[in-house]
């Protein structure tokens, strides 16, 4: 039966690559495999199971920071800080790139959204970086990776379902992705920066004279209300005044101010927030149920057990198995979305790792930093899918797969050092404590 439960996996693999609806996929999946092996009266403990999705309290944290978002992305801030870092950097080689870089951690920090993050800088940055001589792998690029920060960055959502699918505490989780975060943001404007010093044609300067108090004035008043904001969510969170849950609805109050300062709350732009925050998070509880109903049928038939013998058994123990399980994320991030890979995949191998004497925090922000690099692989890479729908038609995809690749070295660069020096990040969860 054991073998049948790899079978149901691969079953479930073939039939999501073929296009099928995810949700209903797991379900559909589940129910014929355990139906056929565990029989039907298996499935009364399924009700059980949902309830307590239904009642997580920390899973409420979902939709306010998705509504905290895309209020945020309604409200012209993202417009505001592109253009004011636009002029602050732009006398600088690379100037637009690396405000495109401070411009995506900032919205990653605030909304977290990956689509609505590049597809504003897709539109707003980009043809102004096209227009000033800017290679297009190189402008495309740093959007489509700037853009998927909203991954690592916290509060971000990724985060909230990892830690509760892999059981750890998500204020936690929060604290200890900041500062691989900010490594990558490090990291990508030091790329941009070494590229417009080595080819300056690539990443030239913009020659502005702007007028420096009413930039300054202008830079204040951009940055500090997504500042404010970043603070109340994460700070209540890292000082313990709230959990994750309450700290989301403190983001969310907090983003209907901003936008009532910006005059951008109307009643039609509250609809459309409160549609699409009903929308995707039906998505993800809709799949999250399915895959319960999987993950349920694949114990029962005992896959657990065999895939801990398949692991347990590897030469090199612990680390064969941190790094194989890596690669096999990274695999599949070319072929599934996050959240299929947070659902199916992450319960299967994150009691392998519990077992091995790994520690839960450090593998849930390994394998959400490795996630992130989904978003910009080919062929299902969203980012990229985002950024070419929005871009000018005269940007071909080759040029886009062309910009990315450097930016997904960068990533595999900053998970392989978490991977040897697990303090970078560990350290702030423990000052936290």
């Amino acid at each position: 039966m054991e073998i049948w439960a790899l079978v149901m996996f691969a079953v479930l693999f073939l039939l999501l690559l073929v296009g099928f609806p995810v949700a209903f996929t797991l379900g559909a999946v589940a129910f014929a495999f355990g139906g056929t092996f565990l029989g039907m009266e298996f499935f009364n403990l399924l009700p059980l199971r949902v309830w307590g999705i239904m009642t997580n309290f920390t899973l409420l944290a979902v939709p306010l920071f998705v509504f905290m978002g895309v209020i945020l992305e309604k409200s012209g801030i993202a417009e505001e800080l592109l253009e004011t870092m636009g002029r602050l950097f732009g006398r600088v080689r690379g100037g637009l790139a690396i405000s495109v870089v401070a411009v995506g951690a900032l919205l990653a920090a605030t909304t977290g959204v990956v689509g609505a993050s590049v597809v504003t800088m897709a539109v707003i940055a980009l043809p102004a970086m096209l227009k000033h001589g800017y290679a297009p792998s190189l402008a495309s690029g740093t959007i489509a990776a700037s853009g998927t920060l909203g991954q690592i960055i916290p509060p971000s959502i990724i985060l909230i379902l990892l830690g509760d699918v892999i059981g750890v505490p998500v204020g936690q989780l929060f604290i200890a992705a900041a500062v691989p975060g900010m490594m990558l943001v490090l990291a990508y404007m030091a790329y941009i920066g070494f590229v417009a010093w080595r080819h300056p044609e690539l990443a030239p300067a913009i020659e502005t004279v702007p007028d420096d108090q009413h930039l300054a004035v202008q830079v204040a008043k951009s940055l500090f209300p997504p500042l404010a904001l970043v603070l109340a969510v994460l700070g209540s969170i890292f000082f313990g005044v709230a959990s994750p849950t309450e700290s989301a609805a403190v983001g969310a109050l907090g983003a209907m101010l901003l936008a009532t300062i910006h005059k951008k709350l109307n009643l039609a732009n509250l609809r459309d927030a409160l549609q699409q925050t009903t929308r995707l998070t039906s998505m993800v509880f809709l799949i999250l149920i399915g895959a319960t109903a999987f993950g349920l049928v694949f114990v029962g038939m005992g896959g657990d057990s065999l895939i801990f013998d398949i692991f347990n058994s590897l030469p090199g123990g612990k680390w064969s198995f941190l790094i194989l399980s890596m690669l096999l994320i990274f695999v599949l991030g070319f072929f599934l979305d996050f959240i299929e890979i947070c659902f199916i995949v992450v319960p299967i191998i994150a009691p392998v790792a519990i077992h091995m004497g790994l520690d839960p925090l450090w593998f849930a922000l390994l394998i959400a930093l490795n996630l992130q690099t989904s978003f910009l692989t080919p062929p299902f890479g969203f980012s990229l899918f985002y950024l070419k729908a929005s871009a000018p038609p005269t940007l071909k995809l080759q040029s886009i797969y062309r910009g990315i690749m450097p930016f997904v070295a960068i990533q595999l660069i900053v998970l392989a050092l978490l991977i040897t020096f697990p303090a970078i990040s560990l350290w702030l969860p423990g000052l936290m404590e």
